[in-house]
């Protein structure tokens, strides 16, 4: 069942220029800028242009030319994180997403311990 987007929300307004952004990389399909509310020295969000609500969504529905640009957008930031680096996709209530937007977290910068705790 595919979630309906909701076109208010605040990636989609980033995306139509209604609220300021740091832009780290932009191309035709992919824009990627630092997280307002950093949880490691590197915080960077990976996001599509196109509207998609998660990973299920883009991976069903973008075409072969976006899931590209999306994912090498990603990777050449992370080249930069020599000392690692996590990437995280939320989705849903259980996976704690924030904004209906599918969108990558890529943190870096500091030891970031397991990846959940049990």
């Amino acid at each position: 069942m595919t979630k309906a987007y909701d076109d208010q929300n605040i990636f989609a307004r980033i995306l139509r220029g209604e609220i300021p952004n740091k832009t780290v990389a932009e191309t035709e399909h992919t824009l990627a800028f630092h997280d307002i509310a950093p949880h490691t020295p590197n915080h960077i969000l990976v996001i599509p242009k196109g509207a998609y609500v998660d990973f299920a969504d883009f991976a069903a529905h973008a075409t072969a030319e976006e899931i590209t640009d999306f994912h090498r957008v990603a990777a050449k930031l992370c080249a930069d994180w020599a000392d690692g680096y996590r990437v995280i996709s939320n989705s849903g209530t259980h996976g704690g997403q924030e904004v209906p937007h599918y969108h990558l977290h890529l943190l870096a910068g500091r030891p970031l311990g397991p990846m959940i705790q049990r």
